[in-house]
């Protein structure tokens, strides 16, 4: 095999970089920056970050997001766990070959990485399996990456034949050849699906457990052996105890989809910034036992079909370390600034929540902070396209800086985007049209950019999904799906519908879900400056099932909540109740919303309406409990329709008079006094409480809304209701 020096992987990676958007002045003032930890007496950090959009096979569709997942992983780090930029190489697309991967793995990880040293390898492409010639597994398949220049067999599939991608076993021997056993592979591809599944794209290459290894993949393992000391029968044993070295983070199960998910106008793996946004949040080191299955949550969130699994070496506590086996060096951050020109500079957004992206285009306003967290000067930016963006500063700040923020910005018109499934056929246009025809609904086609939901035909040969209890729509009805084909629950009429009448019936629920996604716009957990606390039991136990806090409003201080397996699930008919902590020394207005799986809409508290303002209002230390037998004479209790309900908690130091008298006029017209209310136009109420959230300076009467961190804090609970 052909060898390639140190020297050209950097020119390489330096190639690579500047294709991604990073000058070279850029990779060179990183490297200065961080060229002083060579120095120390401190473990060597060694990366390598595998990315494949386009295979040279044409029969292997094309990805959208894997380049992108490389750079979420250099940002990462780079600047919040200390990596030097000369230690990381970065393989992108026809780089990417298996030559050119086995070569890096072999030259800057293998050759280079010394006991003690931290190594970090991380691949995003389509997966695959082939025929297993051991059993390792009842399936008798072992998993693959699939590298650029993976070619299918001249006859297949009418014959079968292998395929030369690298499998499983390969990996296991580069992991067992490293020096170290700090060790994380983070893998995020698939092994089931193939092509296309709503408007996603799934990392698996179709035709996956009828190939067979490549002489040369078998050939490649034999010349290991006996460099390992291993016999293939200690081989066999030792891999089917557990993986070689240190961590692996799978992005989904064997049989579950890894999807390339559209984050607004990019493209990038649900799993890998997932993850990411995640780590630049952690005001404290995570272990890996902690912070996976919170990313695992994460990631179901925004894609059901999608549970990233972690596995551990055998007898070995790796599961407590820090993640990256790497003490975090810098502050929690949503941004770090990445070129400085004159009073402007580049940014990059890495570690803004997914669900708030939208409003970090323009005049959102990031304060600089050093090693301590301390205010260093405001960038204000001016535009955004990815994550990658541009600002003004408001005072010098130097290239590197880590940026929080400390106001975003609600964009006027922020809309509800539905795309349009194929199975319109001939009435796509009709569909179209009828939906353009709604307040802030935008239809767009699929596959091309992010959509909110898809609006579409239900037919029984679809790879729809359907929660179990749930009835399936019936046959040729129109209704809503989410991106990756979940029936959105209550959204489906009868069979041949019309799409005029169609789209008339959904208006409701489409402004509900409008609604949902304004308010959610305003989630901020991880930034807002309020120490606020909510957790969730079933009534009448002390057990915690769900919770959440503001990290930095406790000072960074506070552990994450606890580690649990997944999303929890709640059967119809389980009473719950919520404990509020106003931890500030001033005093908090509240308002509690719920959004069932159906996008439905109702609010939980206040929930006294005769009363003046002060309803709304929870005292400087108080706790709140809801609902309070004392107190409240109702209980809240799950029910129908199954699927994810999500509860907002919005906390705000200033008055929420405007919702308030929405709310309190809609109690008084269903004669109701006290107790929780279903809102049947959701987005008027949502729209007031946002512009009684907004923050305004001086004489500014505009309408757009900014919520500043230090008066609002916006936290989520989510569950499943089974």
């Amino acid at each position: 095999m052909a060898r390639i020096k140190r020297r050209q992987f950097l020119q390489a990676a330096g190639a690579t970089l500047a294709a991604l958007g990073w000058n070279q002045l850029e990779i060179a003032n990183l490297s200065d920056r961080y060229g002083k930890v060579l120095a120390q007496n401190t473990p060597r950090k060694l990366a390598l970050l595998v990315g494949i959009n386009e295979y040279a096979d044409p029969g292997v569709p094309p990805l959208a997001g894997c380049v992108t997942d490389t750079e979420l992983q250099y940002r990462l780090l780079v600047h919040r766990f200390g990596f030097n930029p000369s230690d990381i190489v970065v393989l992108t697309d026809r780089q990417a070959s298996r030559e050119g991967i086995l070569t890096a793995f072999e030259e800057h990880l293998i050759k280079q990485a010394k006991p003690g040293d931290i190594v970090t390898f991380h691949f995003s492409g389509h997966g695959s399996r082939v025929v297993d010639p051991d059993n390792d597994h009842a399936d008798g398949l072992n998993s693959t990456l699939v590298p650029a220049d993976s070619v299918f067999p001249a006859n297949f599939p009418s014959q079968s034949g292998s395929i030369n991608d690298i499998t499983g076993h390969t990996l296991f021997l580069l992991a067992s050849a490293l020096q170290t056993e700090n060790v994380t592979m983070v893998l995020d591809s698939c092994h089931s699906g193939g092509g296309t599944r709503g408007n996603l794209r799934v990392r698996s290459r179709a035709g996956g457990g009828q190939l067979q290894m490549s002489d040369e993949e078998l050939a490649y393992q034999e010349q290991w052996l006996p460099k390992l000391n291993l016999t293939p029968e200690t081989f066999i044993q030792q891999r089917r105890k557990g993986i070689a070295q240190g961590i692996t983070i799978a992005s989904a199960k064997r049989d579950q989809y890894a999807a390339d998910y559209p984050f607004g106008d990019f493209f990038a793996g649900a799993f890998s910034y997932t993850l990411t946004q995640y780590l630049w949040q952690q005001p404290i080191d995570e272990p890996f036992n902690s912070a996976i299955p919170n990313v695992a949550r994460a990631t179901t969130q925004i894609y059901s079909g999608q549970e990233p699994q972690l596995e551990i070496q055998p007898d070995r506590a790796y599961g407590t370390s820090p993640v990256y086996f790497v003490s975090k060096q810098t502050p929690p951050a949503e941004a770090v600034i990445t070129n400085v020109e004159g009073d402007e500079a580049e940014v990059w957004l890495g570690g803004v929540d997914p669900r708030s992206l939208e409003t970090f285009r323009r005049d959102a306003v990031l304060t600089a902070v050093n090693a301590q967290g301390e205010s260093q000067g405001l960038l204000k930016l001016t535009q955004r396209q990815g994550l990658l963006g541009r600002g003004q500063l408001l005072q010098p700040i130097e290239s590197g800086s880590l940026l929080q923020e400390q106001t975003r910005s609600i964009p006027q018109g922020a809309s509800l985007k539905i795309g349009l499934a194929a199975t319109l056929n001939d009435q796509t246009e009709a569909a179209r049209q009828a939906l353009s025809a709604l307040n802030r609904i935008e239809p767009l086609p699929l596959q091309q950019g992010e959509v909110h939901y898809i609006f579409g035909r239900f037919t029984a040969d679809q790879p729809i999904v359907v929660l179990p209890g749930t009835p399936a729509p019936a046959d040729g009805s129109l209704g809503l799906f989410s991106q990756g084909l979940e029936v959105i629950p209550g959204s489906f009429g009868v069979a041949g519908e019309s799409v005029a009448d169609g789209v008339d019936r959904l208006q409701a629920k489409l402004r509900s879900l409008l609604a949902a996604r304004l308010v959610k716009l305003a989630l901020n957990p991880s930034s807002s400056r309020l120490d606020v606390g909510v957790t969730m039991t079933p009534a009448g136990q002390g057990q915690i099932v769900a919770s959440s806090f503001t990290a930095r409003g406790s000072g960074g201080t506070t552990a994450p909540p606890p580690v649990r397996p997944g999303v929890e699930q709640l059967s119809v008919g389980t009473a719950i109740e919520f404990q509020i902590e106003n931890r500030e020394s001033q005093d908090l207005h509240l308002s509690i919303l719920v959004i069932d799986s159906s996008g439905d809409m109702s609010v939980i508290f206040p929930n006294q309406w005769t009363a003046t303002s002060d309803a709304t209002l929870l005292s400087a230390g108080e706790q709140l409990r809801l609902p309070d037998p004392g107190r409240d004479g109702f209980q809240l209790v799950t029910q129908d329709p199954k699927g994810t309900t999500e509860v907002l908690v919005v906390a705000s130091t200033q008055p929420l008079d405007a919702a308030l008298r929405s709310l309190q006029s809609l109690a008084a017209e269903a004669n109701q006094s006290r107790g929780p209310v279903g809102l049947a136009e959701p987005d008027l109420v949502v729209n007031d409480l946002l512009q009684d959230l907004t923050t305004r300076s001086g004489e500014d009467t505009s309408s757009t809304v900014m919520l500043d961190t230090s008066k609002l804090a916006a936290l989520s609970i989510t569950f499943d209701v089974i």
